[in-house]
């Protein structure tokens, strides 16, 4: 048996019956923003999605499984546009994912990857140079010495070597097939998709698999890969955001999952970057090696720094996914983005959000001068006008500095 629980993201708690070791499974997992035992009803559990989006299972041995479905207050279309963009600011623009007639977002993540898959294999398995290292009764390439010595003590065959071989099996069609597996293992992939998925496999059976918990093998953009890159970019999203759990009692936990805070986080930060450029310097995502104290005893990490020409910190600032906040912006965010400033030695910091209630607002720091800012991104707005709004608050953000525009 089956069960499915809907949420929407940030939305009121909401009473669901539950079996009991579900509900406890969720309250653990902080999957939800909040999972307790309904005081009034048994067999009740009040659950509230937080700022994770996409389904996971729970499936209890003998007993139904319960996927829950957490769905995102952006349209799934301006969810891909922030992933994409984030990893690809310049290959990526609204339209370029057909997620077709699907409303959910696993369905049409599956959807999206099982067509640029399709895409970019249409044209044959691209095929590059893979390193290998392996034992052989035939020198192939060049001896490894070392490992001769350590290993076979004297013997001359097998041959310990080392070469290059052009085959298919490289990073590139490696991750697609992963990516193909992952989905095809997931809770809520339509049947159509999943038919097509199937197929997409068949394709890439020849690969060597991903074993889970083992890295993503490392790619980079080529001309030769071109054609792969959307599809691949997918791909990474699907690796990033699945994950699956085994819990005591033979319980196990399995899904798809995006932080709402790292999606927003990243896309700020690369649209930030993009937009920093006309005014030269050099812009520094999730800046490191930044230290409040003297004894460099308390770290510090600012989700976006710009250093002018001169190479000197001109601006700081940090992005916020937090909507629909009645009271306005938690004070806790002034205060950090005051040790910011501070650290940095920098008059003015900035705060973006995603837009919710409260207005755009500045605090001047009383006796330190320091000015904070609190600005809001709306991300119901189509891809161009979203990234016009960036680049407005990047050339506010510059004229505060009195560095590169007039």
């Amino acid at each position: 048996m089956t069960a499915v629980v809907s949420l929407v993201e940030h939305a009121p708690a909401r009473g669901f019956p539950l079996p009991d070791v579900v509900g406890r499974v969720l309250a653990v997992s902080k999957i939800l923003g909040e999972a307790a035992p309904d005081a009034h009803e048994p067999g009740m559990w009040r659950l509230r999605a937080g700022s994770k989006v996409g389904a996971v299972a729970v499936a209890v041995p003998g007993g139904e499984t319960v996927t829950v479905r957490i769905i995102p207050k952006v349209p799934v279309s301006r969810l891909f546009f922030l992933l994409g963009y984030s990893r690809d600011p310049r290959g990526w623009r609204d339209g370029t994912v057909d997620v077709a007639e699907h409303a959910e977002l696993l369905p049409a993540l599956a959807h999206a990857v099982e067509r640029q898959t399709d895409r970019a294999l249409r044209r044959g398995l691209i095929q590059g140079y893979r390193s290998v290292e392996e034992s052989s009764f035939v020198v192939r390439g060049r001896i490894r010495e070392a490992e001769q010595i350590r290993r076979r003590f004297g013997m001359s065959l097998p041959v310990e070597v080392a070469y290059d071989e052009f085959t298919t099996d490289i990073a590139e069609n490696r991750i697609l097939r992963a990516a193909v597996d992952r989905l095809l293992l997931l809770p809520g992939v339509p049947r159509a998709v999943r038919t097509r998925l199937m197929h997409q496999r068949a394709r890439l059976a020849d690969m060597t698999p991903v074993v889970r918990g083992q890295a993503i093998p490392a790619w980079r953009p080529t001309r030769l890969n071109t054609r792969y890159h959307q599809a691949l970019h997918l791909a990474e999203v699907v690796l990033d955001g699945s994950s699956a759990e085994h819990l005591p009692g033979g319980l196990r936990i399995d899904g798809f999952l995006f932080d709402m805070n790292r999606v927003y986080e990243d896309f700020v930060c690369a649209a930030l970057r993009e937009a920093m450029q006309p005014y030269g310097g050099r812009s520094v995502l999730q800046a490191k090696d930044m230290h409040l104290d003297e004894s460099d005893s308390v770290r510090l990490q600012p989700d976006f720094v710009w250093h002018t020409g001169s190479g000197a910190p001109g601006i700081v600032a940090d992005a916020k996914y937090k909507i629909g906040k009645r009271r306005g912006y938690p004070n806790e965010d002034l205060y950090q983005m005051l040790a910011y400033c501070t650290a940095l030695g920098l008059p003015e910091g900035h705060l973006v959000y995603a837009k919710g209630n409260a207005p755009h607002t500045s605090h001047r720091v009383r006796r330190a001068g320091t000015v904070l800012h609190q600005h809001a991104l709306d991300l119901d707005q189509q891809p161009e006008p979203l990234l016009a709004e960036v680049r407005a608050l990047a050339l506010r953000m510059v004229r505060g500095t009195g560095e590169g525009a007039s």
